[in-house]
C-alpha cells in the first residue's frame, strides 16, 4: 500500500496532499461503504460536510476501520444555516457528535454567506480550545479571504474552491498561496463535464505516462501545489487515483494543460446574486428566526 505524501499547513499541522471526498454520497450505507473501502486502499484525509449529511457514516467507517484515530484527517464543513456565533458553536458540536469523535482536524466555513465573522469566531473558540485542530474556508474569492484575515484572529489554513481543466482559477490559487493559505479543490474532474475523460488533448499526455486521463488531472493539480479529494465508489478508482506519486508532468505537459482553461466555473457562479437566492436564499433567511 501507498503512503500519500503529507503538506504542513500555515499553523503547523501536516495534512495528506491526497483525500477521499463523499460529497454526494447521501445514503449512509454507500457512504460507509465506500469511506471503509478507501481507508482499506490507504486513503488517510476524508473530507464531509453537515451539508452532505453523511458525518455519520463517516466516523462509523473511520471507527470500525481499527486505524488510529490520530492517523485519519478528518475534515469537515459548517453550512450556512449556522452562519451566527451561537448557532456556529452548536454546529461544531453537532459535527463532532455525528462523526463521533474528540476532535475534527480541518473545520471549514462552507460558503462566504451569512454572518461569517460571528461564525468565524466560534471556530477560533473551538481551535484554541482543541476541539479543532485546524481552521478554513470554502469557496471565499481573494477579497473575501483578505477581509476575513484583517478582522478575525486566526488565519485561514485552506480554501477549498473549484479547480479542474476547464476552470483552473489561476489568479486565485496564486492569491492563496502567496497568503499562505493552502488550495484545496473540490471537483478536480468536473464531473465528468465536457466529455473531459475523452479528452484528446489529456489523453494524450497520459498514454505518454502509461496513465489514465483521471491520473493526469490529480497529477495536474499537485504540481501546481493544489490538495485533492476526488470521489469514487469503485475500488478500482480510489486505487487508482492514489497512483499519482510515480510520475511527474513536464513544463511544456503543464502549459498544454493550461491552454484548456475555459474559465467559467463548472457548477455556478459564487457571485450571481439570482444564484445566491436561489442556492442559499432558505438557508440564509434561517439565521432570522
Amino acid at each position: 500500500m501507498s503512503t500519500i505524501p503529507t503538506v504542513k499547513l500555515n499553523n503547523g499541522v501536516e495534512m495528506p496532499q491526497l483525500g477521499f471526498g463523499v460529497f454526494q454520497v447521501p445514503d449512509l450505507a454507500a457512504c460507509e461503504t465506500a469511506v471503509t473501502e478507501a481507508l482499506a486502499a490507504g486513503y488517510r484525509l476524508i473530507d464531509t460536510a453537515t451539508a452532505y449529511q453523511n458525518e455519520a457514516a463517516v466516523g462509523r467507517a473511520i471507527k470500525k476501520s481499527g486505524i488510529k484515530r490520530e492517523e485519519v484527517f478528518v475534515t469537515s464543513k459548517l453550512w450556512v444555516s449556522d452562519f451566527t456565533y451561537d448557532r456556529a458553536k452548536k454546529g461544531i458540536e453537532g459535527s463532532l457528535t455525528r462523526l463521533g469523535v474528540d476532535y475534527i482536524d480541518l473545520y471549514l466555513l462552507h460558503q462566504p454567506y451569512g454572518d461569517v465573522m460571528g461564525a468565524w469566531r466560534a471556530l477560533e473558540e473551538a481551535y484554541q480550545a482543541g476541539k479543532i485542530r485546524a481552521i478554513g474556508v470554502s469557496n471565499f474569492y481573494g477579497d473575501q479571504l483578505k477581509n476575513l484575515e484583517l478582522t478575525m484572529n486566526v488565519k485561514p489554513v485552506i480554501n477549498q474552491i473549484e479547480v479542474n481543466p476547464w476552470y483552473q482559477q489561476p489568479t486565485e490559487v496564486a492569491f492563496n498561496q502567496s497568503e499562505a493559505v493552502r488550495v484545496e479543490a473540490w471537483a478536480p474532474f468536473a464531473e465528468g463535464k465536457h466529455d473531459i475523460f475523452t479528452n484528446s488533448t489529456i489523453a494524450e499526455i497520459a498514454r505518454a505516462h502509461g496513465k489514465t486521463v483521471g491520473q493526469v488531472i490529480l497529477r495536474w493539480l499537485l504540481q501546481r501545489g493544489i490538495t485533492v479529494i476526488p470521489k469514487s465508489v469503485h475500488p478500482a478508482r480510489m486505487t487508482e487515483n492514489m497512483a499519482v506519486f510515480d510520475f511527474e508532468l513536464s513544463l511544456t505537459e503543464m502549459q498544454t494543460l493550461a491552454t484548456l482553461d475555459r474559465n467559467e466555473s463548472q457548477f455556478f457562479d459564487h457571485r450571481d446574486p439570482v444564484t445566491i437566492e436561489q442556492i442559499f436564499g432558505t438557508s440564509l433567511k434561517q439565521l432570522k428566526e
